[in-house]
């Protein structure tokens, strides 16, 4: 039976028989806390009158089915998420009412109450197959229609939809109905529904179609802390930027921006409705690297209202042509459109990161990715679809040229607006306006998996000029695609101390060995930097001098760009077990001090803790991490103050902090005895240092809870979850796992936190070795939770990773050997819970003999 799945050919047979006209949804969600009620009129024609489809819902009962006048039995004809239509006729109506459910895992209609003022809040959330949790749909991206949503709910609630929010008609003693107008031809997934007594904060711009409402809007409880003016400004830049780069009006009536609770994601780009993780709305100091992440994510939702709803894949193996051109154009926009005009850095320090690490792992796959069901698609939203499509489509920018992309682009939105498209669509347009022949390219880059490494080889003379100059291209084991690269190679000489670039020769690598004859003949440089301006996607290795001087002088380079490539390519070897975890720890500890790219200290400070806590020799991995913590603490305190990197490098510290250290600065810091000149112990620094308290044994319940007590919020709940979770006592991760692997009814949000605390770097091991066997055995009854985004949550956060010994490997995988049958998309979850513990084995024995 299909459940709740879908398969590749069940869609393309479907929208073979099917074209829908339009759809009326009905929705009532006064009816109660758990249910609610809808109604779906569907209007569609039939290819081959007389045959038999069906139509999706996930919910708790069918009550009613009427197709082209006929009454039908919803007990004969609702089962396995679906709801079949026999002898159907060239034009149909059919007329579905049921009963949906309220969920609080941010799938279909996810309810909210607010602890500080009681109020309720929904929001919708459909990407992948999850409108069909709301109101019964053909739920797949390529059958678009045009959508009119009625929806009854409290009178005082602002109603949300992709539509602009009519007036609402009083109907009953505080409930009213809003009908609002029909939308253009889209997807189900971008539909939307958000309902409560949300703050608004309203403004309009000028767009090529004319004057567009703007609203921000959140919570009531997060008002005061709502940058709506900040918004409105990168939203204005946006919009001005892609209209002028598209050459293309924005194609809806409006554009709302909601802040919404215990959130799976980031974003979700409903058209005209975009939906926002609540982490956006500051009510601490955060970094400078978050306060960009938030613009980078509001121009990309804003992106997706010409990639992915204007126009849309027909089949979510391009999910693609949605998450990666998406990001390459909001990286784009905010370098060229707003004031971080180093967006690039940024990306290359960060998503390329998530990139090479998702590209290394076993479940790598191809930018266009081979997806079968919808259980396919609901692990492919990572580091392959959004940063290396964008870190590829950059390349391929450069390849083509940016005002042929650019034609190219144009074209095929003016071609395909409204409608769905594939991949050969895209390089069709962009054939044309190139010139170029892009289908052995894309082959290599978009339909291939796996990083290629490139390696300068040089041969010197007795005189210091350079006889021989190649790059080498290697691949690893089982991917074997040898692929072009644009780039730029970097000369470097120390001068003062400093690295200073003297020259950039243009290089296009191909095959296995590429000659630099432009090098030859030349003095051999104080560093040659493979990559430099990171044009290229690919891992990169230095050549004896260049490493030599990159470990001489950590932070000789006077732009963060070239120094983020060099501490890349030194970290990556620290992955590949080239080089010795505690000899990355020294590079990095003597990097942070005076660093002041916000984004490139968050990088580090994350991989120091990997190196510190995973590839370290365990022999030495107890000294390792003390000194490390005591060195951050001792940079953190000479930093600057009030500065960023003094916030991310106390938060470093408190992270390092386990059970048995001496926690007397933490405690100071918390209760006020001792000031930090320049750190705001707010909401969130507060938290931070409670947490390295609990994790060292040094806070109790009362504690924790007198802290909760001070600020009851939803995210105060979250943070006093992990805190718990987070002690060094058996009877702390008894109840973190009784709670969230064996209870039920928890929100995602709070088992989230609960398995960051449970799972926190530095546990000790002898806390987690009784969870190896339990683990394992949950994982063969996880499923039945019955959400994908539960079980992400828990196969994932309740991993004992920090335990990373063969034991735990080796656990892992029999469990994988003894279960070849089950669901692919767990086993790619467990499959990438092991793979990083078998990465860590190999550094921890270069570390050990290094």
């Amino acid at each position: 039976m299909p459940g709740t799945n879908l398969t590749r050919e069940e869609a393309a047979a479907r929208a073979a028989l099917v074209t829908v006209d339009t759809h009326e949804v009905e929705l009532d969600v006064t009816t109660g806390p758990e249910t609610f009620a809808t109604r779906s009129t569907i209007r569609f024609s039939c290819a081959e009158p007389g045959s038999e489809t069906f139509v999706d819902f996930v919910g708790d009962a069918v009550t009613g089915l009427t197709l082209n006048g006929t009454d039908l039995d919803p007990a004969a004809h609702y089962a396995d998420s679906r709801i079949t239509l026999p002898g159907l006729a060239a034009d149909n109506v059919v007329v579905i009412t049921a009963t949906g459910r309220f969920t609080n895992t941010g799938e279909g209609l996810h309810r909210f109450v607010d602890p500080v003022d009681d109020e309720v809040y929904l929001y919708s959330q459909f990407e992948v197959p999850d409108s069909r949790r709301m109101y019964p749909v053909f739920e797949q991206p390529d059958l678009k229609a045009a959508f009119t949503f009625t929806v009854t709910a409290p009178a005082h609630w602002q109603v949300i939809s992709n539509s602009p929010t009519p007036d609402a008609e009083p109907t009953g003693e505080g409930v009213a109905t809003w009908r609002f107008s029909p939308t253009p031809r889209i997807s189900s997934y971008i539909t939307a529904l958000v309902a409560g007594p949300y703050d608004v904060v309203r403004d309009t711009l000028t767009s090529r179609r004319g004057e567009v409402p703007l609203g921000i809007f959140c919570r009531k409880s997060l008002t005061p802390y709502l940058d709506a003016d900040n918004l409105f400004d990168l939203t204005k830049r946006g919009f001005a930027f892609f209209e002028a780069e598209f050459d293309c009006a924005y194609p809806f009536e409006k554009y709302d921006q909601i802040f919404t609770p215990e959130y799976n994601m980031g974003a979700m780009e409903n058209a005209g409705a975009v939906t926002f993780n609540e982490v956006y709305v500051f009510r601490s100091r955060v970094t400078e690297s978050l306060v960009e992440r938030r613009a980078l994510t509001l121009l990309h939702e804003l992106a997706h209202m010409w990639f992915g709803n204007l126009v849309t894949m027909r089949w979510w193996n391009d999910l693609w042509l949605n998450e990666s051109f998406a990001e390459w154009a909001s990286t784009t926009c905010q370098a060229e459109a707003t004031d971080w005009t180093d967006a690039w850095t940024t990306f290359g320090t960060h998503e390329k990161d998530w990139a090479y690490r998702q590209d290394q792992l076993s479940t790598t796959h191809p930018i266009v990715a081979e997806i079968r069901d919808l259980r396919d698609v609901e692990v492919n939203f990572d580091g392959i679809t959004y940063a290396k499509g964008a870190s590829v489509l950059k390349q391929l920018v450069a390849h083509v040229g940016r005002e042929p992309f650019r034609d190219g682009l144009r074209a095929y939105f003016a071609k395909h607006a409204w409608g769905n498209t594939t991949l050969d669509d895209l390089l069709v347009e962009l054939e044309a306006t190139s010139g170029r022949d892009l289908r052995a390219w894309s082959r290599l880059w978009l339909e291939t998996a796996g990083v290629s490494t490139l390696r300068p080889v040089l041969e010197v003379d007795d005189r210091g000029l350079i006889a021989s100059a190649v790059i080498e291209q290697t691949c690893a084991p089982g991917f074997e695609t040898v692929r072009p690269h644009t780039l730029n190679v970097g000369l470097y000489a120390v001068r003062d101390g400093a690295l200073h670039r003297t020259d950039v020769i243009a290089v296009d690598v191909d095959g296995a060995v590429t000659e630099v004859t432009e090098l030859i003949g030349r003095e051999q440089p104080d560093l040659l930097l493979v990559n430099d301006d990171d044009l290229a996607y690919a891992k990169i290795r230095l050549d004896e001098r260049s490493l030599a001087t990159a470990l001489t002088h950590p932070r000789g380079f006077t732009s963060s760009l070239p120094r983020s490539l060099v501490l890349a390519c030194l970290w990556d070897m620290t992955r590949d077990a080239e080089m010795g975890a505690r000899a990355f720890v020294d590079v990095v500890l003597a990097t942070l001090p005076g660093e002041s790219d916000s984004t490139l200290l968050r990088t580090l400070i994350a991989q120091l803790q990997t190196s510190v806590l995973s590839y370290t020799d365990p022999e030495q991995r107890e000294a390792t991490r003390a000194s490390t913590r005591d060195r951050l603490w001792k940079i953190a305190r000479a930093s600057e103050p009030g500065t960023d990197a003094q916030l991310q490098l106390v938060s470093a510290a408190c992270a390092l902090t386990t059970a048995g250290d001496d926690v007397t600065a933490v405690r100071a810091l918390l209760d006020g005895t001792e000031v930090l000149d320049g750190l705001t112990v707010d909401f969130e620094m507060r938290w931070t240092l409670l947490t390295a308290l609990a994790a060292a044994g040094e806070a109790d319940d009362a504690m924790i809870d007198a802290e909760l007590a001070g600020e009851d919020t939803a995210t105060g709940r979250e943070r006093a979850a992990r805190a718990k979770a987070a002690r060094p006592t058996a009877q702390a991760k008894e109840a973190a796992w009784a709670a969230a692997v064996e209870g039920s009814g928890l929100p995602n949000a709070v088992v989230d936190a609960i398995g960051q605390g449970f799972s926190r770097p530095g546990t000790p091991a002898d806390l987690l070795r009784p969870y190896v066997e339990r683990y394992h055995a949950m994982l063969d009854t996880v499923e039945e939770r019955g959400s994908h985004a539960l079980v992400e949550s828990v196969v994932y956060g309740f991993y004992p990773r920090p335990l990373v010994d063969r034991a735990l490997h080796d656990a892992t995988q029999a469990w994988l050997d003894t279960h070849p049958d089950a669901p692919a998309a767990l086993r790619r979850l467990v499959v990438e819970n092991r793979d990083p513990v078998a990465r860590a084995l190999a550094a921890q024995a270069r570390d050990a003999g290094a």
